[in-house]
C-alpha cells in the first residue's frame, strides 16, 4: 500500500507505543499506527531519552518566560535548558530527518509540544503559551514541513489537512529530487491547481503569477519560493464553501456533455454537500465517474480528486 518511494514521517516515539515516557509508559495512538501506518514509514524521536535523561526519570517542565522558557526538573529544579537546546538544534539536522515529509509531535510535552504547553511563571501562575524545546528547533529548521500534534489530529478537519499536506510535500520532494525542468514544475503546479483553489484562492493566484514568471528565476530561488508559498497555501483548511466552489468549477467542464437529468443529479449532490447533508466524498465520487467516463484529462490529472489514499477515508465525515 505504500508509495514506491516511502513517505517518511518523524514522530514522537511514545505515540508508537514505545515506553519512553518519564514514568516508563507510552501514549500509543492507534489511528497513527493502524490507520496511517500502512501508508508511511515512521522515524521515531524521543528528545529526552536521546539526550540521556533515562527511563524512568524525573519529569520536567517549562518555567519563567513563555517566549524563552527554561526546562527544569519538576522536583529537583535541575536545569536542562542548555543541554536540550543544543541537542535539539543538532538533532533536527541529522541525516535520518532529511527525507521526512511531516512530523507528528506529542502535545503538551515540555520537549515536543508544539503550542499551548504549560509554562510555570511563578508559584500559582501557569500560562499555556509555551512551545517545547525540541519542537521549537524542529519548527525553526523545517519552516515548510507539515508539523502537527497528535491531539489536534483527533479533529477530522485538522487530520485531513495535515495528511493532505504530508502527501503534497512528499510529491514536491520527489519533484525537487529530479533535475530542474521548467515544464515538469509547470505540470506539477497545473495538477495541483484545484487543490490550491480549495485551500486558499489568494495563494492560488499568487502561485499562478509566480509560475508564469518562472523564467525570471534561478532554479534554486524558484524552488524555494514555490515551496514556501505552496505549503503556506495548503495550511489553510479547505472549507465547505471553498470545496463547493471547486466542485462547481469541475462541473463546468462537464456541462456540454451531460443530459439535463445528469446535470440535475450533480447539482443536487453538490447542494446536499453545501448544506452538510452528505460528506465531500459523495460529490467527488459522482464527479469522478463522469470525468472518467468522458475522459476529461485536465480534471483526471487534478490531485484534488485523489490527494491521499482513499483507504484513509478522510473525506467521509460530514
Amino acid at each position: 500500500m505504500k508509495d514506491e518511494v516511502d513517505i517518511r514521517i518523524g514522530i514522537s516515539s511514545c505515540l508508537l507505543g514505545e515506553k519512553v515516557r518519564f514514568d516508563g509508559g507510552h501514549k500509543h495512538d492507534r489511528f497513527i499506527t493502524e490507520i496511517l501506518g500502512p501508508f508511511v514509514t515512521f522515524t521515531p524521536v524521543c528528545a529526552e531519552v536521546e539526550l540521556g535523561m533515562g527511563v524512568p526519570r524525573e519529569s520536567v517542565r517549562l518555567v519563567s518566560d513563555p517566549h524563552n522558557p527554561r526546562m527544569v526538573g519538576s522536583r529537583s529544579g535541575e536545569d536542562w535548558t542548555g543541554r536540550m537546546t543544543a541537542f535539539a538544534t543538532d538533532r533536527v539536522k541529522r541525516k535520518n530527518l532529511d527525507d521526512i515529509s511531516g512530523f507528528i509531535l506529542k502535545n503538551r510535552s515540555p520537549s515536543c509540544g508544539m503550542e499551548r504547553v504549560k509554562v510555570y511563571i511563578k508559584p500559582g501562575t501557569v500560562q499555556r503559551k509555551g512551545t517545547g524545546l525540541f519542537a521549537a528547533a524542529l519548527l525553526k529548521h523545517f519552516p515548510d514541513l507539515p508539523i502537527d500534534e497528535e491531539g489536534r489530529l483527533s479533529d477530522p478537519g485538522l487530520r485531513e489537512n495535515f495528511i493532505e499536506r504530508v502527501f503534497a510535500y512528499h510529491r514536491l520532494r520527489q519533484l525537487y529530487a529530479r533535475p530542474f525542468m521548467r515544464k515538469t514544475l509547470v505540470d506539477f503546479h497545473t495538477h495541483h491547481k484545484l487543490l490550491l483553489l480549495a485551500h486558499n484562492p489568494e495563494y492560488y493566484r499568487r502561485l499562478g503569477r509566480l509560475v508564469a514568471r518562472i523564467k525570471e528565476y534561478s532554479p534554486v530561488n524558484f524552488k524555494a519560493e514555490y515551496r514556501s508559498l505552496f505549503m503556506q497555501a495548503l495550511k489553510y483548511r479547505a472549507t465547505v464553501k471553498k470545496n463547493t466552489n471547486v466542485l462547481q468549477h469541475i462541473t463546468g467542464f462537464l456541462r456540454g456533455h451531460l443530459s439535463a437529468s445528469e446535470k440535475g443529479d450533480i447539482r443536487q449532490v453538490i447542494d446536499d454537500y453545501h448544506r452538510s447533508l452528505v460528506p465531500l466524498i459523495v460529490p467527488i465520487t459522482l464527479l469522478k465517474h463522469f470525468v472518467n467516463k468522458l475522459n476529461i484529462e485536465y480534471i483526471q490529472n487534478q490531485y484534488y480528486l485523489n490527494p491521499h489514499p482513499k483507504e484513509l477515508m478522510l473525506r467521509n465525515h460530514v
